[in-house]
């Protein structure tokens, strides 16, 4: 007999995206998949374990215990339990400690990816277990935050070793999925908590849209997260090849990138200056770039973080040391 609807929905999911043509170099290598034991993560790791076993490769199953609730370690045996009772050739429990600035989520993110990079096996993608839901809340914070097209793009199906099957698969059907397998989710209480900028999207802001719009909100922002990651991925081909052909010995040629549109001259600048060493590259920080191109006047470059300064001098720009002045022109 077929499986049940929700099921298949899933396993398709996980199938089309292993035997996409970007998931090439990946073919025939064992997978990860990361659990949490919430239901969008039990269900991915339930038809993992089903295209795995037809495939003839082998599934291992990592849970990242954060440390950050009571009961966390419990939470994550029982998840690793239910890993291996699908099938799972392997199983991690890793625990990670949760420090840093930009606040608890931004922090345990951090813990996370750095944990399951460095406990996949070798050239293995890991299948992280983001909905399309997720990927709503992810454009909303992007739109919110102003970061720029990139952030509005969300994330990507296939990011290796990040592989997220689930962007077109809605949370209800992960839900479904497990309650068709006879899994048993874990409730995540921090799901529920308003202190969490997402869960107040989830709970407040997400819904408020559809009634406003009259439904269709998830879809129409994951949709126009596909359109936009197209379009930025042409963009940065184009910038790309432009960079090629104005960087000479580490600077660029100001005056050669003074006509190119600006969305192609900042992805030239944002990307050069990223190479440079520039971190925490702002909003600010590009504009100012941009001006030393595009409103050249004679005017000084801006500092940037970690104590440089951009310069432009005969016609090019490059990175100084702060504490270095050579003339401009």
């Amino acid at each position: 007999m077929p499986p049940p609807p929700a099921v298949a929905a899933v396993r398709v999911a996980v199938r089309r995206l292993l035997d996409s043509a970007e998931a090439a170099p990946f073919r025939g290598a064992p997978l990860a998949v990361a659990c949490s034991g919430g239901a969008d993560s039990l269900a991915l790791a339930a038809a993992a374990a089903h295209v795995a076993r037809r495939a003839g490769i082998a599934l291992h199953g990592l849970v990242v215990d954060h440390g950050l609730q009571a009961g966390s370690a419990d939470v994550a045996a029982r998840a690793a339990a239910q890993l291996s009772a699908l099938g799972c050739a392997e199983v991690r429990v890793i625990r990670v400690e949760v420090t840093g600035g930009g606040g608890v989520e931004a922090a345990a993110r951090r813990a996370r990816y750095a944990a399951l990079a460095a406990e996949r096996p070798a050239d293995s993608l890991v299948l992280l277990g983001h909905t399309r839901d997720d990927q709503a809340e992810t454009v909303l914070l992007g739109l919110g935050r102003g970061s720029g097209p990139r952030s509005i793009a969300g994330m990507r199906p296939l990011d290796p070793p990040w592989a997220r099957p689930f962007l077109d698969v809605d949370r209800a059907t992960t839900q479904a999925a497990c309650r068709e397998l006879g899994l048993r989710p874990w409730q995540d209480p921090h799901n529920a908590d308003p202190r969490f900028t997402r869960v107040r999207l989830r709970t407040e802001v997400l819904p408020l849209m559809d009634e406003v719009l009259q439904g269709g909100v998830r879809d129409a922002l994951a949709r126009t997260a596909r359109q936009l990651r197209e379009d930025a991925d042409a963009l940065d081909e184009l910038a790309a090849d432009l960079r090629n052909r104005v960087e000479t010995g580490g600077a660029l040629d100001a005056l050669a990138l003074r006509d190119v549109p600006a969305a192609l001259r900042r992805r030239v600048l944002r990307s050069w200056l990223l190479d440079r060493g520039i971190a925490e590259l702002t909003d600010a920080h590009l504009r100012a770039a941009d001006a030393l191109v595009s409103d050249w006047r004679g005017q000084g470059g801006p500092a940037l973080p970690g104590g440089f300064v951009l310069r432009r001098a005969h016609g090019r720009l490059q990175v100084e040391a702060a504490g270095r002045w050579p003339p401009n022109g």
